[in-house]
């Protein structure tokens, strides 16, 4: 697995970039968006780790440019906690966020989840049926989405949300339980973060946003799939 870290703090990057090593990833490093960008168009990476706060360009211009052309896994780096400056990471495409100072060893545990969740079934593995509903269909195997048989680009973790409540059309689920279902560990994170990638889903997948046609809010309980 190879992963791109990011951040103007070159200590930093350096103890990160060790601590990675030792679980057997092999890194490489940058200390800016210029060259995050670049490097992630290049590189095939895995998964990014990605500083907000960075020289030439910040983290969030870099992770927007970056989800262009990728969908690859990024984790934000935020010395910031605030709920604006960690929906913004979300709206512009990040999968998760680590607020500084942190645990090492969160960080790795995040990494590897990541990392679980992108993984593609082993060949050898039966076929998953694609889900269908009117125009929306998901191929779970290949990590798919289609709008009217066109393929959309989703993020991790848009691909994952949309495929859960897929699999369980009609039921209704809170945010606190999507984020523990789908984030799939012990997320600690602002549970408008649901609100943001549902917004982007309904952007992305239904034929009017406004007015959406599968994937409904119940008011004042959560959201879910129209069966």
């Amino acid at each position: 697995m190879k992963i791109l870290v990011v951040d103007d703090e070159k200590l930093l990057v350096k103890g990160i970039k060790f601590n990675l090593e030792s679980e057997g990833y092999t890194v490489d490093a940058c200390y800016d968006g210029e060259s995050a960008v670049t490097m992630a168009r290049t590189g095939e990476y895995d998964l990014i780790i990605l500083d907000l706060m960075m020289p030439q360009k910040d983290g969030l211009q870099a992770c927007q440019e970056i989800r262009e052309f990728s969908t690859v896994p990024i984790i934000m780096l935020t010395a910031r906690s605030e709920g604006a400056d960690l929906l913004m990471g979300f709206e512009s495409g990040a999968d998760d966020y680590v607020t500084k100072p942190f645990n090492i060893l969160e960080l790795k545990a995040r990494v590897r989840a990541l990392l679980r969740r992108a993984s593609i079934a082993a060949p050898s593995q039966p076929q998953a049926p694609i889900l269908q509903r009117g125009h929306i269909a998901v191929d779970e195997q290949r990590r798919a989405a289609y709008k009217s048989g066109v393929p959309i680009e989703l993020t991790m973790k848009e691909f994952d949300l949309i495929l859960f409540l897929m699999k369980n059309p009609g039921r209704v689920y809170s945010r606190e339980s999507l984020l523990d279902l789908v984030w799939g560990y012990d997320y600690q994170g602002d549970t408008r973060t649901v609100d943001v990638h549902i917004r982007r889903l309904r952007e992305k997948l239904e034929l009017d946003p406004a007015k959406p046609q599968y994937i409904q809010t119940k008011w004042g309980v959560g959201y879910y799939f129209a069966d």
